[in-house]
């Protein structure tokens, strides 16, 4: 039988979708690709961070269906923990399946092909307190390969529903990550990404034992072909004197950090619920700038919260502009039912929403290019991932440590290769042209 995959959402969502699409490939089912060829079975990985996310994924499931009105069409992930029972009525579904039910998902589609019985297997999230051992033996990229160690979350911020959808922290067994990074290196993967749905909280739910996300990070470093680290985004929190100077002792860690920051003002983040402040937030980006030599500090930004202000949104603008990140991914607040702060007052205009997120894409766009003019005439380590052409020419492309991308053109195949090059000067908006060394 042919299954097909869609996944929506964040890197969790996409490395659970890997793995539940390596567990039919087990099983003896040929994956099609969801677009193009019509499937007998249809798993839709859902999101629900958003009401917009919803939406999309009441779109793929209704998509599935009509590429094939008689396939089995399963709706698995966090939409379906927000909505089961108002999913289970959407004639376009047959199965739900929570999060920490996707392990047994083959047995629950194959039990469904028996019965012809609509099936919702949803836990109570919010008691769940043992980690869902997915894993992966390979990956969709050919040099990078993303790791899931962590899920839940517990901080409530009031935005957001992913402690509802997730529930509390769950830690990843250190060996079973490390036996997961032995055997991608054994098929020539470069660099993993460990990540989570609250990465800095890894450990804390491991009691008396005193491991946390550096003690697994240096255990990572150990492993032997693995040459590049990187750590998924971070709570401010987590960046201590002493955690910045243990990571920067590790060769193969990439001075590229996403710090989640949201706001740039106090009262602002007191109404997310962010427990920390801005002169906090910038005290974290100040170690990590003693600590490595110019590293990528990226981060995200939600405007137009409710209550918030012009004075607000301005204090913010001037708190990036000082802070010069690399990269930042900006936000519309997007009412969320079911959290805290759709129920606020103060909801912001939705054009006014969309003239501050201009203006702090336009900053972005500058600091990011800003960035990058510094690497010129620079030399630094590349890992190539693909071939692509650029106004009619072939490149290989890659990205440097702090995540540049470099074109370079070679008649060698330089894929999965790691390079020394020499950076000369802007290719595209972003995209830097460099020479082999």
């Amino acid at each position: 039988m042919k299954a097909a995959f869609h996944n929506l959402g964040c890197k969790v969502n996409a490395y659970e979708t890997q793995s539940m699409e390596q567990m039919f490939v087990a099983a003896g089912y040929e994956i099609v690709d969801f677009e193009k060829e019509p499937a007998d079975i249809y798993i839709i990985n859902t999101c629900s961070v958003t009401n917009i996310a919803d939406r999309k994924s009441r779109q793929m499931l209704h998509r599935a269906r009509k590429q094939n009105p008689d396939a089995v069409v399963v709706a698995a992930g966090c939409y379906v923990q927000a909505s089961a029972d108002g999913i289970l009525e959407d004639d376009a579904v047959d199965i739900l399946i929570g999060n920490n039910k996707k392990t047994d998902i083959v047995a629950i589609v194959e039990a469904y092909l028996k019965e012809k019985k609509k099936s919702r297997n949803v836990v109570d999230i919010a008691k769940t307190t043992e980690y869902e051992n997915l894993s992966i033996d390979t990956v969709y990229e050919q040099t990078r390969a993303y790791i899931k160690v962590q899920d839940g979350c517990n901080q409530f911020c009031t935005y957001c529903i992913i402690p509802y959808t997730r529930g509390r922290i769950r830690s990843r067994k250190p060996e079973t990550v490390l036996d997961e990074v032995r055997r991608l290196a054994a098929k020539g993967y470069r660099e993993v990404v460990l990540t989570g749905i609250h990465l800095s909280s890894y450990g804390k739910d491991f009691g008396e034992q005193d491991y946390s996300l550096i003690e697994l990070t240096e255990a990572v470093n150990e492993v032997g072909g693995i040459e590049r680290i990187r750590l998924g985004s971070l709570e401010p929190g987590i960046v201590t004197e002493e955690f910045a100077k243990r990571l920067s002792a590790l060769e193969k860690i990439c001075p590229h950090f996403h710090l989640s920051l949201q706001s740039g003002c106090d009262a602002t983040l007191k109404r997310m619920n962010r427990r920390y402040t801005a002169k906090e937030y910038e005290q974290r980006c100040s170690i990590l700038r003693e600590r490595f030599d110019n590293p990528a500090i990226t981060t995200d930004v939600i405007v137009g919260f409710p209550g918030e202000t012009e004075e607000e949104f301005c204090i913010t603008k001037e708190f990036l502009e000082r802070i010069r990140f690399y990269e930042m991914h900006i936000f519309k607040y997007s009412r969320r039912k079911g959290t805290t702060a759709a129920e606020m007052a103060g909801q912001v205009a939705v054009g006014e929403k969309g003239r501050r997120s201009d203006e702090l894409l336009s900053l972005e766009k500058k600091m990011s290019r800003e960035y990058r003019q510094k690497l010129i005439e620079t030399k630094t380590s590349v890992l190539f991932e693909e071939k692509i052409f650029i106004n009619g020419e072939e490149y290989f492309v890659g990205h440097t440590k702090t995540y540049v991308k470099v074109a370079v053109m070679s008649e060698n195949d330089l894929r999965n290769c790691i390079l020394d090059i020499k950076i000369i000067q802007c290719l595209t908006d972003d995209i830097m042209l460099g020479q082999i060394s």
